[in-house]
């Protein structure tokens, strides 16, 4: 898909105000459609994040032979297919951007006697596979055809799927999903044992569906068993507000001086809110309203007000549960008094770009100190930030999202080259932001 850039510049603008619902949570969304697809009968998912990734993951369902249909805003009715029992599809499964997607789906295919070919874009061929066809392959998929473990690639699903045991090579809720989901077709207990827990929705909607999945503490992190060939049963899917979305508002409410914003319905898992312990640490005045649960998920309404930050050091093992969220942090370090280190950030290499360079190149365009130390981002914080910088985004949304947040709080206007893919993750993020108050132009 050819694209115009459409550069995008954020000014400050006096205090942002207001109570809005961020768009639903990807992580939950694009499982919620591919359990859907794997249950015997109609799932309803309200909710849905409806931004590329997710419809992309939807079109790859109905190509695998699910019916999968819109009935209203964000609301969509699938009809499903059965553990192990999607159709061989005509063409290959295009997902776009969305590695989630991808490395979900082909778990989910890799139990079924099928084969299928996976591709995406450029930015997603780009991406190592390699480490989710390992697992895959000893329940017994085989890879047909593949450029060095990247896209595109055809796979050929096991005709008698083994239960495995497995531990991951990385922490990473994608290995571990994919490795899941293909175990739902092998007969007996499919284990995984992570050295560090990772975001564990997969587990969590896998016993909303009605699997049984046993999560054990192993020393930092988990073990995790599942009793392969169940009968998934449809369930309904209320789909929280995305936290590593609401993320973008709710610093840009802790740094534009004034600012008092309301962000209802946000995913509280305890795995995915390293963001908010760290800015909590900071100083930041973010209060928890209403805490409820929805599908499985932790829910709450936050209400952010303006703070004066200091700095922090971020534990490494903290990571894995905000590690979409570094760019935005480093930004709010920027405007913390004092030095922020955030320390194991080697994940963030293999990222949509290289993210780890990308956020320390997006501070320096703006007049922030910051250095990079092996794996550790180093950020010198002064209170404020003089911005003014033009942002190279490399066709990552958390990039410009967080250029875009350094800007309206900036000592002058940020630009970014390209905001055209915010929409990726983020659809509606301009109207939302200028709804608040925001400059943006």
């Amino acid at each position: 898909m050819h694209r115009h850039p459409a550069p995008l510049t954020a000014r400050r603008n006096g205090p942002l105000a207001g109570a809005v619902r961020v768009p639903g949570d990807k992580s939950i969304s694009i499982r919620a459609l591919i359990l859907g697809a794997l249950a015997v009968g109609e799932t309803r998912v309200t909710g849905l994040l409806e931004g590329e990734d997710v419809l992309n993951t939807a079109v790859a369902m109905r190509a695998l032979g699910a019916r999968l249909e819109r009935v209203g805003e964000k609301t969509w009715s699938i009809h499903g297919v059965g553990v192990a029992g999607f159709a061989e599809p005509k063409a290959a499964l295009d997902f776009g951007n969305s590695g989630t997607g991808c490395r979900l789906a082909l778990g989910a295919v890799a139990g079924c006697p099928i084969t299928a070919t996976f591709d995406g874009d450029a930015s997603l061929r780009s991406r190592p596979m390699r480490r989710v066809l390992d697992p895959l392959q000893r329940i017994g998929a085989r890879t047909v055809s593949s450029t060095e473990g990247r896209l595109p690639l055809t796979i050929e699903g096991a005709r008698d799927p083994l239960p495995i045991v497995f531990a991951p090579p990385v922490p990473s809720a994608q290995l571990k999903s994919a490795t899941l989901l293909a175990g739902l077709a092998a007969p007996g207990e499919t284990v995984v044992i992570e050295a560090e827990a990772t975001r564990d929705h997969t587990e969590k909607m896998l016993i909303h569906f009605g699997a049984q999945v046993r999560v054990e503490s192993a020393g930092h992190g988990r073990r995790i068993t599942l009793t392969g060939q169940p009968e998934l049963a449809p369930k309904p899917v209320v789909v929280p507000a995305d936290p590593s979305s609401a993320a973008f508002p709710l610093v840009a409410g802790l740094l534009v001086k004034g600012s008092d914003v309301i962000l209802n319905g946000v995913m509280m898992n305890p795995l995915r809110t390293g963001l908010l312990t760290t800015l909590a640490e900071m100083g930041a005045d973010i209060e928890q309203l209403a805490a409820r649960n929805e599908g499985g998920e932790d829910v709450a309404d936050l209400r952010v007000r303006a703070s004066a930050l200091r700095a922090a050091e971020v534990p490494a093992e903290r990571a894995p549960s905000m590690i979409d969220e570094y760019p935005l942090l480093a930004v709010a370090a920027a405007f913390a008094e004092g030095t922020t280190v955030m320390r194991g950030l080697k994940e963030l290499r293999v990222k949509e770009s290289d993210r780890l360079a990308a956020t320390a190149a997006l501070l320096h365009a703006n007049g922030v100190e910051t250095e990079i130390a092996g794996d550790d981002l180093i950020v010198h914080g002064k209170g404020h930030a003089q911005g003014g910088g033009v942002v190279t985004t490399h066709m990552d949304h958390r990039i410009a999202m967080s250029a875009i947040v350094l800007g309206l709080a900036g000592d002058r206007p940020v630009q970014i080259d390209d905001g055209t893919f915010i929409a990726t993750s983020f659809p509606g993020f301009v109207e939302l932001m200028r709804g608040l108050g925001a400059d943006l132009s």
